[in-house]
């Protein structure tokens, strides 16, 4: 399966210079596909495309917008089992999983746009003047591996929404959905130019787009080291730089809390995609008082998850996305057990049985401590690190003791005791017992989880300049 064209104005076209990268899958450890890799060339032929187009583009009607979205949300609609196939070979999620979750939560993003665009209001009188709000122009969108279409469409939606053009990064690793994804922005009719794709590496391509002249905003999620670099590179011109980066969230259970209900939940919040997800509560901050009982239960939700060929629909886990995520995950493990935590269940090494595919066994430590690595680093496994508390105030200064800042999750009986608490977190979203996803609340970090916001009419203002009209 060989992807080995750009998507640039309008058109399926060669790279400048040939250069080909394998594609694996994570579950059989074996190539499947190739894309071509791309050069600072494709990305300034990219760059001219968008930036010729987003004269016009930026004058459609929202009407006519609106009418580009619904083409695409109809084309995604359409092609969604074969884009959460897709997700599944490139990136190991569970095809139960990619369908309801990774593919569908993308489509709610053009859902959403659609939504916003609607309603918005585009200039508003204040004072002795109006108050405009207009496209800010060529965006580079850099996008990550885990959440290969989710990351994708809450970029590509609201940019195309707010009549941006756009320069597309997906991830290397996992790219081949968001070419079929461009196939569907090519039949919905989008005018050439308004959305391009290059494929290609983060030192290569990334850094171009981020340091482009022609690109007005970049938009990144990813490493806050590789957040750190886009921004530095943007800076040169000024750009608008918008970064969803990495995350190290707690779930504090407070002591009015169902226990095991709440431990239970809490696993299988921090294991969702595997563990390779930003916001996943990592740190389980539970009553001292409560250890033995957290441990139990922690092990029983554990002993629930079904590992397996996450093509088979039964299955609730599948590998981690490559050799290189496996050996980070490996190592931190084996760091939680060298540090002196408790190890509840699992460990080092592959499960039972699976002796191919990067899987790893899920893993819980106990007793530990702010200063273990395993707190610290984002580990991107289905690790969790359980960590004791006496008082609430403890409780949020552990989980506040983090370089990050991108969610919080609070469990307790009493509603008004939760939201205190979660007033107290230094965190962009904070969820109260096991809250299900909001498309349109803003989703971003403090600290170094990044700045801007992305999802509902949020991540909409992101791609939007403000004028002043005055007299």
């Amino acid at each position: 399966m060989d992807k080995l064209k750009f998507y640039i104005d309008g058109a399926w076209v060669d790279p400048v210079t040939p250069s080909t990268l394998e594609i694996f899958n994570p579950a059989t450890e074996e190539a499947f596909a190739r894309i071509s890799l791309g050069s600072r060339q494709d990305v300034d032929r990219a760059a001219q495309a968008a930036r010729r187009a987003f004269v016009t583009y930026s004058e459609v009607s929202v009407k006519d917008r609106l009418v580009y979205l619904q083409k695409i949300i109809e084309g995604f609609r359409a092609r969604l089992p074969e884009l959460a196939r897709m997700m599944t070979l490139e990136m190991g999620s569970p095809i139960t999983f990619a369908t309801e979750r990774q593919a569908t939560v993308a489509l709610f993003h053009f859902e959403e746009a659609a939504r916003v665009l609607a309603d918005y209001r585009f200039e508003a009188p204040m004072g002795g003047g109006v108050v405009r709000r207009e496209p800010i122009g060529v965006c580079g969108l850099i996008t990550p591996w885990n959440w290969p279409l989710n990351q994708v469409a809450s970029k590509v939606a609201p940019a195309l929404a707010a009549g941006c053009t756009v320069i597309l990064k997906p991830s290397e690793v996992a790219p081949l959905s968001s070419m079929l994804f461009a196939e569907i922005v090519h039949s919905a009719g989008i005018p050439a130019g308004v959305f391009n794709v290059v494929n290609g590496d983060g030192p290569t391509v990334g850094e171009a787009i981020a340091a482009h002249p022609e690109i007005d905003m970049v938009s990144f999620t990813g490493s806050t080291a590789a957040g750190v670099r886009v921004a530095k590179l943007a800076a040169d011109t000024v750009k608008r730089v918008a970064q969803e980066l990495g995350g190290k969230s707690a779930n504090i259970i407070l002591p009015d809390a169902d226990l095991k209900a709440a431990v239970i939940q809490g696993v299988h919040a921090c294991y969702t995609n595997a563990g390779q997800n930003c916001q996943s509560p990592t740190r389980m901050l539970i009553p001292r008082a409560q250890r033995d009982a957290a441990f139990a239960a922690a092990s029983e939700a554990v002993d629930s998850i079904r590992l397996g060929d996450p093509l088979d629909p039964a299955s609730t886990m599948g590998p981690l996305v490559s050799q290189s995520q496996f050996e980070k995950v490996q190592d931190l493990i084996q760091s939680g057990i060298d540090e002196g935590a408790t190890l509840v269940i699992g460990g080092a090494g592959r499960p039972t049985g699976l002796n191919r595919g990067y899987y790893v066994r899920p893993t819980v430590f106990g007793d530990v401590t702010s200063q273990m690595r395993i707190a610290r680093e984002e580990v991107f496994g289905p690790v969790l690190s359980i960590m004791s508390y006496d008082s609430e105030d403890e409780a949020i200064e552990i989980a506040n003791d983090t370089p990050f800042g991108l969610a919080g999750f609070v469990q307790s009986r009493d509603r008004n005791r939760a939201r205190t608490v979660a007033n107290r977190f230094r965190a962009g979203r904070v969820y109260l017992n096991g809250a299900a996803f909001d498309r349109s609340l803003p989703f971003g970090g403090y600290k170094q989880s990044g700045n801007g916001r992305e999802f509902g009419v949020f991540g909409f203002e992101e791609y939007l300049e403000v004028k002043a009209i005055i007299g």
